[in-house]
């Protein structure tokens, strides 16, 4: 959620799906309903280097369908006087229900390859994904989950706060250590800010988005 540049209205939209034969992506017990993690989102500019603390806790997953939802809290962010919290919802590239283009929210292929190949654990797919958009990969084993998280609403501020939520994330989750690095995605805002992300307490947050209800 970066400072606003250009508003847009543009609604979330369902990708259309790469139906195929294969099974969801494993369980991992460190990414899971109730799940929390915190970090830093770089949002530097040419003007001035900036970074913001965040959390962010899953609140639903579905592997089937490739989809998990949750919540993402910006800590001092210099234009509001009171964290700033939004609703995400993420798909989760399986090669079944998404693949690595995102086919929607103003990104080309061309910014898909050029987002994914900052992840070093995308190396190795890179070579397929060009071929044919990763369709033959199968990523059940793979030690990385990739996703796109895709803000949604404000929860507890309104849309004039500053802020936008016209983009979305690449996500990169490793299965091992359960830590989370991601790029922000708007061609209204600078270009590949930086999250960072570690669990906290195994699934046991140490901040709570209970005061707010989500719609």
């Amino acid at each position: 959620m970066p400072v606003r540049v250009v508003e847009s209205n543009t609604p979330a939209q369902v990708s259309g799906a790469d139906l195929g034969n294969r099974s969801p992506l494993p369980p991992s017990s460190l990414l899971g309903a109730g799940q929390a993690f915190s970090g830093t989102q770089n949002v530097s500019n040419q003007q001035k280097e900036e970074a913001w603390r965040v959390n962010v806790q899953i609140q639903g997953i579905d592997l089937e369908h490739g989809y998990l939802c949750g919540t993402m809290e910006a800590l001092n962010v210099p234009m509001a006087d009171t964290p700033v919290i939004t609703f995400w919802e993420g798909e989760i590239v399986d090669g079944k229900n998404y693949t690595f283009y995102t086919g929607k929210w103003e990104a080309t292929r061309e910014d898909d390859m050029r987002h994914w190949s900052k992840f070093p654990s995308f190396s190795p797919l890179q070579g397929q994904v060009e071929s044919d958009g990763g369709r033959q990969l199968d990523l059940s084993n793979y030690p990385y989950i990739f996703m796109r998280w895709k803000e949604q609403y404000f929860v507890n501020v309104g849309t004039d706060c500053g802020l936008t939520i016209a983009g979305f994330y690449y996500v990169c989750f490793s299965c091992s250590d359960g830590s989370i690095s991601g790029f922000y995605y708007d061609p209204n805002s600078s270009p590949f800010q930086k999250l960072e992300l570690k669990t906290v307490n195994e699934g046991r947050s140490g901040f709570s988005f209970s005061s707010y209800e989500l719609q």
